[in-house]
């Protein structure tokens, strides 16, 4: 079986779909205009260079804007079920092992959306540093990454196993 990887595509289940789906809608209908209403409300309380009411609702306005952009973007290109993934090979969708060079300590985690934030362990973006480093590895390789503060961290993957069967 050939398996295809698309960095654009956001692998999500459909429980995170849903969710996302009903927050766009929300969002994007009643929030909308819950907003407007609160910014015309303080426009009609006067001067609106001193009217805190008014920049706190603008202020919120804009980043519900925000919010619905990266939703439609998250949502245009998601898609519903279980990423491609082959045993042993790191990628969306696996839970994975790795040990940090100079560490003892194994840590597990699942390699997916952030959107998927319900599930029950720590979830690492597979376009985070660490996640970009390691997709595509396998049980036994080592991969090295940049960290924020522009120092170079080594991994050693231990195992990777679809999510739910570890």
């Amino acid at each position: 079986m050939t398996e295809t990887r698309d960095d654009n595509v956001t692998w999500l289940t459909q429980e995170a779909y849903d969710r996302l789906t009903a927050e766009l809608e929300h969002l994007s209908g009643p929030g909308r205009i819950e907003i407007a209403d609160r910014i015309e409300a303080a426009r009609e309380e006067g001067d609106l260079r001193e009217n805190g009411g008014y920049h706190a609702a603008k202020e919120e306005q804009g980043k519900i804007e925000a919010r619905i952009v990266q939703l439609q973007q998250i949502l245009n290109n998601a898609r519903v079920g279980e990423a491609p993934r082959s045993e042993g090979v790191v990628g969306p969708g696996m839970t994975v092992t790795v040990k940090f060079e100079g560490d003892d300590d194994e840590v597990t985690f699942l390699l997916a959306s952030r959107e998927e934030s319900g599930a029950p362990i720590d979830v690492y973006s597979p376009k985070s540093p660490l996640g970009s480093a390691i997709n595509g590895k396998k049980a036994g390789e080592k991969a090295t990454y940049t960290l924020p503060n522009g120092r170079s961290l080594t991994v050693e993957i231990i195992d990777a196993v679809p999510y739910g069967a570890a």
